[in-house]
């Protein structure tokens, strides 16, 4: 893989760009912070660097450039990193920079299988044969514009479709994409057949699945998702995300509904910031997902709005969203619509205005956990609002801000005629542990800090101090020595600078340093950068020198002491020089 090309391609990519299409970020300074999307937490110790176009999470310690970012999150190798940030910028890939990646080679072309199953799908859905699906969707309100947004299509009931179209393909291939199944006789069959296709897309916007609805009555399911490949985990996958992410970060909000019909009806009304669970209760991946686009941390929660039907299986599911959610810092509301209507029918009957006000005016989740546990105890009893409270209070517990913790708590205890001091005595002992953040900073001598921040953020400085830094007899002796040797080093070898070489040429504890300091809201003039190098690496040769002379003066009192007056002489003579010489 030619390397050039790389630089190149993270010469003209903005870190920042790319993060804040997965992390919702705010600039904090000189960096950028969010919530970290590989680990669940509250506070934000997730940062980017602009400037060294880096990443680094302080409380998982995930980081690296904006390849590693796709990677992690994206589950890819890193050519094909390369590759969809190439496709992003528009950047073709030179043929020399296509190396033998047969994993990320596979994945793609399964990716390809898709995107090619979804052509297919919605020319069926366009076609003759696709009339009768047409006006099932014209009856679900759904428009030839809807449909055509979401890509709708329609699987062709032979069974022999995929196969005959794909007839070049490994059939091993197509079962691995899901897209066929196997039978007992080793043949094979379109796994989708005479039902309304819906492609599930990654947070990327790439075709990973489907969801395939029956077109009559005695199909069974009704619903049927794609298989999990190496492409697509339902566990991991929220509906509609790629296109819900926007909207949600600009209204800070997210709808999360049951199906897949749901969202296209809310969506397809104006309502943007809408997902789906499909059938699946929500995950913490899903929640985690959710918080990424709708949050910043607990000092501007983002807010999750629960619309699940209110059968048995979809109550059960907003109660175990809500404890996941609540887990991730997020502020919920439930909504649950009259006569057991699902959104896109409550729509198509009421109109956007009156679901967009039941969403504005839905409980919170404690008030609607309340009703629930109303509904499950007897209230007229002691015991039994004892009982109710409990219910709730495993909730409640995962609020963090003991505040709002305790007040929500009191109002459930009102609703349920229960005393205070009951609530108070339940409450007590039962704070959530809180994890400290480990202090990985050293103690580093403020000139050499202000040294070492010249010298990563400024290129000027590094060609003007690092000659000087080489012959230095001070470096050895300095609490970043090994950062400061292995910058020389990368100078004398003539290697090109990179924070990223600098780091691997270090130890992990200066490694955990560097990246503090990479991340600190440090304001550098650049102008001034080099005239401050060279001053603090002259300041740190004054202390050296100091500390050397300081040490002479204990050996010539030592050598006085033992009656070795010649060798303290000749010492003495060596201090009188040092402290002549010009500084």
């Amino acid at each position: 893989m030619g390397l050039d090309f790389k630089d190149t391609l993270k010469s003209q990519i903005n870190i920042v760009d790319v993060v804040g299409q997965y992390v919702r970020l705010k600039r904090a300074g000189t960096r950028w912070v969010g919530l970290c999307p590989f680990h669940s937490e509250k506070t934000p110790s997730f940062g980017v660097n602009a400037d060294l176009q880096l990443f680094k999470c302080f409380g998982c310690q995930e980081g690296g450039d904006v390849f590693t970012f796709i990677q992690k999150i994206e589950g890819v190798t890193f050519f094909e990193a390369l590759k969809l940030l190439a496709e992003r910028s528009g950047i073709p890939m030179p043929e020399r920079s296509r190396p033998h990646d047969p994993a990320g080679e596979r994945r793609e072309t399964i990716l390809d299988l898709q995107e090619k199953a979804a052509a297919l799908f919605e020319s069926n859905l366009q076609s003759a044969r696709g009339a009768e699906v047409r006006k099932y969707l014209t009856s679900r309100n759904v428009t030839p514009e809807t449909a055509r947004a979401f890509r709708l299509g329609l699987a062709d009931g032979s069974g022999r479709q995929l196969l005959q179209r794909f007839k070049d393909s490994n059939p091993a291939l197509l079962e691995e994409a899901g897209l066929v199944v196997r039978r007992d006789d080793g043949s094979h069959y379109d796994r989708f057949r005479n039902r309304l296709m819906i492609p599930i897309h990654n947070e990327s916007g790439r075709v990973i699945g489907f969801g395939g609805r029956a077109l009559r009555e005695e199909d069974n399911p009704k619903y049927m998702n794609s298989p999990a490949t190496s492409i697509y985990d339902k566990s991991k996958v929220l509906f509609n995300l790629h296109r819900a992410k926007s909207a949600a970060r600009k209204s800070d909000r997210m709808i999360v509904v049951e199906g897949y019909m749901d969202v296209i009806g809310v969506a397809a009304a104006g309502i943007a910031e809408v997902v789906a669970i499909c059938g699946t209760a929500l995950t913490p991946a899903q929640a985690r997902a959710i918080q990424r686009h709708v949050a910043q941390g607990q000092a501007a929660a983002g807010n999750v709005l629960i619309n699940l039907d209110p059968d048995r299986a979809g109550i059960a599911a907003t109660e175990k969203s809500i404890q996941l959610l609540l887990t991730e810092g997020l502020r919920v509301r439930v909504l649950t619509l009259p006569n057991g209507l699902d959104p896109d029918e409550y729509i198509a009957q009421n109109g956007v205005a009156a679901y967009n006000s039941l969403c504005n005016s839905a409980p919170r989740y404690f008030t609607w956990l309340t009703d629930r546990a109303k509904q499950q105890f007897d209230t007229n009893s002691a015991e039994g609002r004892v009982d109710a409270f409990q219910y709730v209070w495993s909730s409640i517990q995962q609020v963090q801000n003991r505040l709002e913790r305790v007040e929500i708590a009191h109002e459930v205890a009102q609703a349920l005629n229960l005393d205070p001091l009951t609530v108070r005595e339940r409450m007590r002992g039962s704070q959530p542990a809180r994890a400290r953040k480990p202090d990985v900073a050293l103690a580093i001598p403020p000139a050499e800090r202000l040294l070492l921040t010249c010298l990563l953020q400024s290129e000027q400085a590094r060609n003007t101090v690092l000659p000087y830094l080489g012959q230095s007899v001070a470096i050895a002796q300095l609490s970043l020595a090994p950062v400061f040797q292995a910058l020389v080093a990368l100078e004398q070898e003539e290697i090109p600078y990179s924070f990223e070489r600098l780091v691997a040429r270090v130890e992990p504890g200066m490694q955990a340093l560097l990246h503090e300091m990479a991340f600190e809201d440090t304001r550098l003039d650049a102008d001034m950068a080099p005239q401050q190098a060279a001053e603090c690496l002259r300041k740190l040769e004054m202390r050296q020198g100091e500390a050397d002379r300081g040490e002479l003066r204990k050996q010539i009192r030592r050598l006085e002491q033992e009656g070795r007056i010649e060798e303290a002489m000749r010492l003495a003579n060596q201090l009188d020089k040092q402290d002549r010489a010009p500084n």
